[in-house]
């Protein structure tokens, strides 16, 4: 007897159990200089809030590295952030050396984790001097100094650009 292939099925999301670790959205400590603030809220396609999602944020500058402990005036290179009841996370980060953040997203309904990119101005780049104006606007984060506003769409209308890894 042979069995039809059935589709792919989700799993979690388990992300609260053991992902989360102290401090894990500081990327830099308070009062650090340049440290800049980036928070945003993660929708689903129906415009809803994603209260169980997980996002990492990768600093990407250079001689950093991504390591989980939080100790001294250090910049580490990662952080993770749950979202909240309300679909909001936030991260306190260094600027990073190139154009963008990277940002991967984890949560319920994802056969895998999508990635995609923060920039905090918009200037020119190969990835967003190739989109159309409506999907650029995706990619950069709206504020100025040292907060920053990105949300993340995960379908539908005014999606988020994401990119294959």
């Amino acid at each position: 007897m042979t069995l039809p292939v059935t589709p792919s099925q989700t799993v979690g999301p388990f992300f609260a159990h053991a992902l989360p670790y102290p401090r894990d959205w500081e990327l830099v400590p308070e009062g650090h200089p340049g440290a800049v603030t980036l928070t945003g809220r993660v929708r689903d396609g129906a415009g809803e809030p994603v209260p169980d999602a997980l996002l990492e944020l990768w600093l990407g500058r250079t001689g950093e590295r991504g390591v989980l402990t939080r100790d001294g005036d250090g910049v580490s290179g990662f952080g993770r952030c749950a979202t909240g009841p309300d679909g909001r996370y936030r991260f306190r980060t260094a600027r990073p050396d190139g154009p963008y953040l990277s940002l991967q997203i984890f949560a319920r309904g994802l056969l895998r984790s999508v990635l995609t990119r923060v920039y905090l101005e918009d200037r020119p780049d190969p990835l967003l001097d190739g989109l159309d104006p409506a999907r650029r606007s995706t990619l950069i984060a709206l504020g100025k100094e040292d907060t920053y506003e990105f949300d993340v769409r995960l379908q539908g209308e005014g999606e988020t650009v994401f990119l294959d890894f």
